[in-house]
């Protein structure tokens, strides 16, 4: 079969910017903002090398995936471009590129832009074009890939083109995520469907994504690390990494403790596996992380949350995976819904 871009045009991506007027920026110099990934030893990462190297070999892996990572930035640019390079690219049969190794371009003023998409046959890096329909300054965030590594990213405006600053998020301190492969984002069509990303724009709130691929196992190097965070809210599932349900109730909830014992009024939200139904082990699952939350309550502690995993799924259900494990954009927007409805609890400025 050919290549669709031969059959279909609308479908063609486009490689080579043809902008006489492009200016490409840093985007680690002012104004540009980053969120959710820092530049250390060459490349953006999650977490430090140094860090996820002694937690595991697969954390080591997978802490430069740029899950979570944002540059935002205001201009009135008639156009957007990116070059970046990537030296760590995931393909997988069942997650969109778009979202596994692509950028996409959110406008403060009217939401989801456009995607840069990357080629078919990316090797290390694309360069990418959106044009911007609506005159004027606005607010923009790009989003990074979910799974892939990014070593440089340039942004290009039109030379005459004004640009400064974000408005500082309501919320600056961020809310940490830490769970498996569906908190990582997979398989959301693009990154800013992850449901992170969701609940950052519907709260106004920076977040830091460590959902780390088959190898969330709440170790205590881990647990280590997140006490160390200044946060507004940690939010962790790993239910679906745990090897077993005896693992779990092994690190569950000292998991909680190290945490709480770091940041005694920090909202923490405990999660089980978003499944609308669940099968024996899944139930045992629930059942000790519902021991942790009622341990914690009989406690005395006020500012816990539990959200049962078949409630996140309940707008979606099985329709809102690709392989009854992992959400589509559907299934994110489903989760979203639900951790909303606590976020509205706990989350000053909430709206």
């Amino acid at each position: 079969m050919k290549n669709i871009a031969e059959i279909d045009t609308n479908f063609k991506v486009e490689t080579k910017i043809n902008k006489p007027d492009i200016k490409f920026y840093d985007i680690r110099k002012p104004p540009f903002q980053i969120n959710g990934v820092f530049f250390e030893d060459g490349q953006y990462r999650r977490m430090p090398a140094a860090v996820a190297k002694n937690i595991s070999d697969g954390v080591f892996a997978l802490h430069a995936n740029t899950a979570g990572g944002r540059v935002r930035f205001k201009t009135d640019s008639p156009y957007i471009a990116i070059y970046t390079k990537m030296p760590a690219i995931c393909k997988m049969p069942h997650f969109a590129l778009t979202g596994s190794a692509g950028f996409d371009l959110y406008c403060g003023d009217s939401g989801y832009v456009n995607t840069f998409v990357p080629p078919f046959d990316i090797v290390d890096g694309y360069e990418s074009v959106v044009e911007i329909k609506s005159a004027g300054m606005h607010e923009f965030t790009i989003n990074f890939p979910l799974y892939s590594d990014v070593s440089e990213l340039y942004i290009g405006l039109s030379e005459t083109a004004t640009v400064c600053a974000p408005t500082p998020y309501r919320i600056e301190k961020p809310v940490v995520y830490y769970g498996s492969s569906i908190t990582q984002g997979g398989c959301a069509s693009r990154p800013g469907s992850a449901y992170e990303s969701i609940l950052s724009r519907r709260f106004s709130c920076d977040h830091i994504n460590l959902g780390f691929s088959g190898n969330a196992k709440g170790e205590s190097e881990m647990a280590e690390y997140i006490s160390r965070l200044d946060m507004s809210v940690f939010v962790y599932d790993y239910d679906h990494n745990a090897p077993s349900p005896e693992h779990l109730q092994l690190t569950h909830e000292p998991m909680f403790k190290k945490i709480r014992s770091a940041h005694p009024d920090l909202p923490i939200v405990m999660m089980s596996m978003p499944r609308p139904k669940l099968n024996q082990k899944q139930e045992q699952r629930l059942e000790i992380i519902r021991t942790t939350y009622r341990n914690a309550i009989q406690s005395g502690d006020k500012n816990v949350y539990l959200i049962d995993g078949r409630t996140l799924m309940q707008m979606a259900g099985n329709e809102g995976t690709v392989d009854t494990d992992h959400p589509t954009d559907f299934g994110f927007t489903s989760m979203a819904k639900t951790i909303s409805e606590v976020f509205e609890q706990i989350l000053p400025f909430a709206y």
